[in-house]
C-alpha cells in the first residue's frame, strides 16, 4: 500500500477464445485471494432477499455491506482468501502483517473464529504475510519479510513448504494457474524497492523482474516441489510495472492484470498475457482517484463475466466493475462503511447467508466486510445468469 472516469481500451482488444482452463473442483468453490476462476451460484434471488441501494458521488451506487467485523487495528489486515470447510461452512482467512499471523473469520457472520502462526521464520511461522490464495486444500502465503511463499494444508494449517526464497526480494500478491492435474503455475509480485525508507523505484533495467513464475508440483502425501522459470516485466519509461502488490489472472481470455500502484507516475492496471508480455493496454488515466489495489475476477457461465477492481479511496472504498471480455467499464458502487481497501475475495459459490455468493473486503486495515453478490448485480443491473 502506497500514499496516495470514464473508461476507454487504449487500443482494440481481439476475440478470445471462451474455453475455460482446467480448474481443481475446490478451486470452482473458493475464489483465489487477489482473483478466483470460480463459478456462479445457481440459487436465484429472491425478491425478498432484495437490499436498497442509491446513488453515490459521480454516480456512484451504495450497495450496504451484509457484515463489518469486528475492528483488530493492531494486525494491519491486508490480503483475503476464502475455503469451503468440510462441515459446509466457508473460512474467511485474512493475513495480518503488523502481528505476523493470519485471522479466520466465519465468512457468513464476519465472526472471528481464530488466529493461526507468529512472528518467525521456521515454517508455520511468518513474517509480514501478505497476499494469499487457495487452491483446493492449500493454502498459499507470501511473507514479504521472509521474502518467500509458504503453503499450508487446510482445515489444520499444516506447513508442507516454502519456495522462492532464493529468488523473491520484497514479494507482496499471488495468483495461480492450474496448467495440469497437480501442476500449478504460481505468479508472484515483487516489488523491491531502494533508499532509506524503502520508496525509492529500481532502475527501468531492473523492473523485468516485478513479477517472478513458479511451477508447483503436489505428488502423492502432499509433497510438494517447486521450480523457479522466471520473471517479467515491461521496462519502458511508459510502461514499466512500478510498484506492484495486486495480481489476478484469467486463463480463457489469456489475460493477466497488474495493478501498479505508484501514483506518482501512474496508478492502473496492466494488461500482460499469461507468458508474461505485456499487451500495450492498461486502464487509461483517471480510472483510478488514488491507488489501484485488490482485484479480482467475476467468473460467470459461457464465458462470461466480471473484474472487480479496488480504488483505495478514504472516507470509502470505490470498487469498478469490467466487462470480463471487453474491460468496457459497467459502473461502480461504493458500500456504507468500507474504506482504504487493500485485498479482496470474491466467493462466487453460494453460503448459507449469501446464496448467491459474496465480495469480502478489507476495511481500513482493522476489519473485514461482505457485500452480497445479489445486491451488486442488482445494483449496476448486471447480467442475471451470473446468479442463476
Amino acid at each position: 500500500m502506497w500514499p496516495h472516469s470514464t473508461f476507454t481500451v487504449a487500443t482494440p482488444l481481439p476475440s478470445p477464445a471462451h474455453t475455460l482452463g482446467m480448474m481443481n473442483s475446490r478451486l470452482v468453490a473458493a475464489v483465489l485471494t487477489t482473483v478466483l476462476l470460480s463459478a456462479c451460484a445457481t440459487r436465484p434471488v429472491l425478491e425478498s432477499e432484495t437490499r436498497t441501494t442509491s446513488a453515490g458521488p459521480a454516480g456512484v451506487r451504495i450497495v450496504p455491506e451484509r457484515f463489518v467485523s469486528a475492528e483488530s487495528p493492531e494486525d494491519e489486515l491486508d490480503s483475503l482468501a476464502t475455503w469451503p470447510t468440510e462441515n459446509g461452512a466457508t473460512w474467511l482467512i485474512a493475513s495480518a502483517k503488523s502481528t505476523h499471523r493470519l485471522a479466520v473469520y466465519d465468512a457468513d457472520s464476519g465472526q472471528r473464529l481464530r488466529t493461526v502462526g507468529a512472528k518467525g521464520q521456521a515454517l508455520g511461522q511468518f513474517k509480514r504475510p501478505n497476499g494469499l490464495t487457495v487452491f483446493g486444500d492449500h493454502l498459499f502465503v507470501v511473507e514479504r519479510d521472509n521474502h518467500r511463499v509458504q503453503v499450508l494444508r487446510l482445515p489444520d494449517f499444516a506447513p508442507l513448504g516454502s519456495f522462492g526464497d532464493a529468488e523473491l526480494r520484497s514479494p507482496y500478491g499471488v495468483w495461480l494457474n492450474e496448467i495440469a492435474p497437480g501442476e500449478l503455475e504460481a505468479y508472484i509480485t515483487d516489488s523491491f524497492m531502494y533508499g532509506d525508507k524503502f520508496d525509492r523505484v529500481p532502475a527501468l533495467t531492473e523492473l523485468d523482474q516485478r513479477v517472478r513464475r513458479y511451477k508447483i508440483h503436489f505428488d502423492d502425501g502432499d509433497a510438494m516441489r517447486s521450480e523457479y522459470v522466471g520473471s517479467f516485466g515491461d521496462t519502458t519509461e511508459d510502461a514499466a510495472l512500478r510498484v506492484v502488490e495486486s495480481i489476478a489472472g484469467d486463463p480463457a481470455n489469456d489475460r493477466l492484470l497488474i495493478a501498479d500502484e505508484d501514483d506518482r507516475h501512474l496508478s492502473t492496471l496492466r494488461e500482460y498475457t499469461l507468458a508474461g508480455r505485456y499487451t500495450g493496454r492498461r486502464l487509461p488515466d483517471r480510472s483510478f482517484d488514488a491507488q489501484a489495489e485488490g482485484v479480482a475476477l467475476w467468473s460467470c457461465p459461457n464465458g462470461a463475466g466480471y473484474w472487480i477492481a479496488v480504488d483505495q479511496l478514504m472516507p470509502r472504498t470505490i470498487f469498478h466493475v469490467f466487462d470480463r471480455v471487453t474491460l468496457v467499464p459497467q459502473g461502480s458502487f461504493s458500500g456504507e462503511v468500507t474504506a482504504h481497501t487493500d485485498g479482496i475475495a470474491l466467493h462466487a459459490a453460494g453460503t448459507t447467508a449469501f446464496p448467491t455468493g459474496a465480495l469480502y473486503a478489507v476495511h481500513d486495515d482493522r476489519s473485514v466486510t461482505a457485500f452480497d453478490l445479489g445486491d451488486i448485480a442488482r445494483s449496476l443491473q448486471l447480467q442475471s445468469g451470473c446468479l442463476n
